[in-house]
């Protein structure tokens, strides 16, 4: 399908808004920055001086801009990409509208794992990375088991597929109290609970790297499949008919989808609803093609999730509320607003 004058154009506002969205978000804290003292903070590290005097801008003002703020606003700008692009591809796969990334136990499996190094201090040979490690490890392990439940004759059987998801994530959730019980101290129970309500509150410049990798190289292989995935949508059957290796493309799709939301999770907890909302806002803009909905949902899902940890910073300030509380507030409206819709339309059809 072409993409149209409309479409174009619509594409163009996400882009510039996407912009506009991590520029501005850079300044807005508890600490506030003007957008001349943001761009003179770029400008410093780009230039290769990390401070010097006389440019308006203190050398504390320099190091929240640069090293807090800036990989805290692209983290989540990525997460939220990923997470919505995700969404697109659990969809697609199990031709459901209302699944999200979560749907196979991974946030369980990185809630889990993460717990064990935040209360016991496990996979602390990971060194700096320790939670972002042990959080993909216990996505990995979570998504092992769903497929290898999954399978049936060689092939992934859909529906199994979710009760597998469903069953792997209530182990790792009982799991994830059995720790809690076990804690030793209320303090890494607090942080615990922070991290799974989703924070990007301890964002580095490292943390970027491997969700960035993953999301391009995730998004460029769904580009490149995207006739693929509108194919499966319209059944096994109809995929199968149009020459589409139906086996293979359920296996890596649901690769992919892990891949991704391991990633996610594994540098921001679990922030919820993102995967579900964004892919049906680009449905609604833009039509069915998958070619069109990967990138807007990305555009979408970066842009909110930045805007919802500009509201967790500000809303309690001087305190932090998790991420995912905000987009939960959001999200639970549009689950029930979609939920509702999706009856309505079942309703229409059958009469």
């Amino acid at each position: 399908m072409n993409v149209t004058k409309k479409q174009k154009y619509i594409f163009a506002v996400l882009a510039a808004i996407s912009v506009i969205s991590l520029f501005f978000a850079i300044g807005v804290g508890t600490a506030m920055f003007s957008p001349m003292e943001i761009v003179k903070s770029i400008t410093m590290h780009l230039s290769g001086t990390d401070y010097y005097d006389g440019c308006g801008l203190s050398k504390l003002g320099y190091n929240m801009i640069w090293k807090m703020r800036v990989p805290r606003v692209l983290l989540g700008f990525i997460v939220g990409a990923v997470l919505a692009v995700c969404g697109v591809t659990m969809q697609a796969l199990v031709r459901n509208n209302l699944a999200d990334p979560f749907i196979l136990g991974v946030s369980s499996g990185a809630s889990a794992f993460a717990s064990l190094f935040m209360v016991f201090g496990f996979f602390t040979f990971f060194g700096k990375f320790a939670l972002s490690l042990s959080a993909f490890l216990g996505a990995l392990v979570s998504i092992v088991f769903v497929y290898c439940i999954s399978r049936t004759g060689g092939r992934i059987n859909i529906p199994q597929l979710l009760l597998a998801g469903v069953a792997v994530a209530m182990i790792m959730d009982a799991f994830v109290s059995l720790i809690n019980v076990l804690a030793p101290n209320i303090f890494s129970l607090r942080n615990v609970s922070f991290w799974l309500s989703g924070s990007l509150a301890g964002a580095r410049w490292e943390y970027l790297t491997i969700p960035f990798v993953v999301m391009i190289v995730c998004m460029a292989y769904l580009m490149l499949n995207y006739r693929a995935l509108n194919a499966l949508v319209m059944g096994e059957e109809v995929a199968s008919t149009l020459g589409i290796r139906v086996s293979f493309l359920q296996k890596s799709l649901v690769l992919t989808a892990s891949l991704m939301a391991g990633a996610a999770i594994s540098v921001s907890g679990s922030i919820g609803f993102v995967g579900m909302m964004m892919p049906h806002i680009a449905r609604l803009l833009l039509g069915a093609d998958h070619k069109k909905i990967l990138p807007a949902s990305a555009l979408f899902g970066g842009t909110l999730v930045v805007w919802a940890d500009v509201a967790s910073r500000t809303i309690t300030a001087p305190e932090e509320m998790p991420v995912g509380i905000v987009t939960a507030l959001v999200g639970a409206p549009f689950f029930i607003f979609v939920l509702k819709r999706e009856a309505s339309a079942n309703s229409l059809k059958m009469n």
